[in-house]
């Protein structure tokens, strides 16, 4: 999944440049964010991306010092960031817990928003960039970024990144997009790769609400693409496999 993901990318990406000069990417952390990430830094393919001009932003982060090894943009750099030639300025991390905010989560958040509406343009129609591809892993729980089925964070309507607090999995504070700031997205493409995350895929991809299973609420402007490996989508029924290929 991860080196098909990868690929698919790879292409997007290039004929996103070739069309205007320049691509955006939000990257997603987790096994098979970072595992995609991994994929890109060996394919061959690599290189055939002007990696300068390319803005990079984040759909969650952990609140965590800067460094923290458990941070979303600290994988993200081991796996892939450190060995390509980006542009620092394009690079747009989420703040971390000993940043200007220091422990206050809601104003990092707030601010993090603030640098959202600032790279935003007219044609966006909104306070976020319209991103060429938004990357979501799907959790066992359904849950994409850090919106956590029934928490607060994916019942919101109006912000496009909250704090938030008391996630059920480790570490409990984080800084997420919400679905508003994700679907401003031109594609959606979710991640999900192995048995444990087979029960989610059914569950998001079967008519569920958004605020029971918020993978189900996550779709693009005008593409939503789940990549999946056999093991996630095992209980998928038979309709919602694509058709062959002839």
């Amino acid at each position: 999944m991860a080196q098909a993901a990868a690929a698919r990318l790879i292409t997007k990406i290039v004929d996103a440049q070739s069309a205007r000069g320049s691509a955006s990417v939000v990257l997603t952390g987790g096994r098979n964010g970072n595992g995609l990430l991994a994929a890109l830094a060996e394919a061959p393919a690599r290189d055939a991306v002007d990696w300068s001009r390319l803005d990079l932003w984040w759909g969650d982060e952990r609140f965590l010092p800067e460094g923290h090894p458990d941070r979303n943009v600290t994988q993200a750099r081991e796996a892939l960031l450190d060995a390509v030639g980006l542009d620092p300025a394009r690079v747009h991390p989420m703040p971390a817990s000993d940043g200007p905010w220091g422990s206050e989560v809601e104003a990092a958040a707030e601010a993090y928003a603030e640098e959202l509406d600032r790279a935003a343009r007219p044609e966006n129609h909104g306070a976020v960039p319209s991103f060429d591809v938004l990357l979501l892993g799907v959790g066992p729980d359904t849950h994409v970024a850090s919106l956590f089925p029934e928490l607060p964070a994916v019942r919101e309507a109006e912000r496009t990144v909250v704090a938030v607090r008391g996630a059920p999995k480790p570490p409990p504070t984080r800084v997420s997009l919400t679905l508003p700031a994700i679907r401003a997205a031109q594609e959606v493409w979710l991640l999900a790769a192995g048995e444990d995350k087979a029960k989610a895929v059914t569950i998001a991809l079967s008519g569920a609400g958004e605020i029971q299973a918020p993978a189900a609420g996550a779709y693009g402007r005008r593409r939503t693409l789940w990549l999946l490996d056999r093991a996630a989508a095992s209980g998928l029924p038979r309709e919602l496999y694509p058709p062959a290929s002839p």
